[in-house]
């Protein structure tokens, strides 16, 4: 009887133990996140965005990440799409936390190169109307801050307000957006 009293109060330290190794430094974690990019069209502007991150010391992070985004222009009767590809790279500071760092908020700074497609290539309209701006290589600086929870201690779910700056572009060079996302470490 000793021997499984024993088993089940090791089986519980090592399960205590577990729940304090959270943001181990060289942990890493897959992390995607969705959200919406214009405050006037919710729904119809939109980013996906998948990413790695590289646990540092004291909460920081690198974070390494591939992002889509689309977004509507109106013209007459007709939207005319736009597209972004961006790849972004760089870090996040620990400002705010707990002490087990269950709720934590981070501040990132990134930079971004990525390309950008206005109405898929086509500068022709359907009635002759010719659109100036053109499919451009882009690049820029991004900022985050985000509010992060852990769900259990491999899921962390993200609460996050992001800007872009972008140069090399003809069409608006500043971008906000806000979303949600989920990482699990590894």
């Amino acid at each position: 009887m000793k021997k499984y009293i024993y088993t089940v109060m090791l089986i519980l330290m090592a399960i205590t133990v577990t729940q304090a190794q959270r943001m181990l430094p060289k942990q890493k974690g897959l992390e995607v996140s969705t959200g919406v990019v214009s405050k006037d069209k919710i729904g119809n502007d939109y980013y996906l965005n998948i990413g790695m991150t590289v646990n540092g010391k004291n909460g920081n992070y690198q974070l390494w990440a591939l992002e889509y985004t689309h977004q509507y222009h109106d013209y007459k009767d007709l939207r005319i799409p736009q597209e972004t590809y961006t790849s972004e790279g760089g870090y996040s500071f620990f400002l705010l936390g707990d002490a087990r760092k269950n709720i934590t908020l981070n501040f990132g700074i990134t930079g971004v190169v990525g390309y950008e497609s206005i109405n898929r290539g086509e500068a022709m309209l359907y009635d002759g109307a010719k659109i100036l701006s053109e499919d451009n290589f882009i690049y820029g600086a991004g900022g985050r801050l985000t509010l992060e929870t852990y769900l259990s201690d491999r899921f962390v779910l993200i609460l996050q307000g992001r800007t872009k700056v972008f140069w090399g572009t003809d069409l608006e060079q500043f971008r906000p957006s806000a979303g949600v996302g989920l990482r699990f470490n590894f």
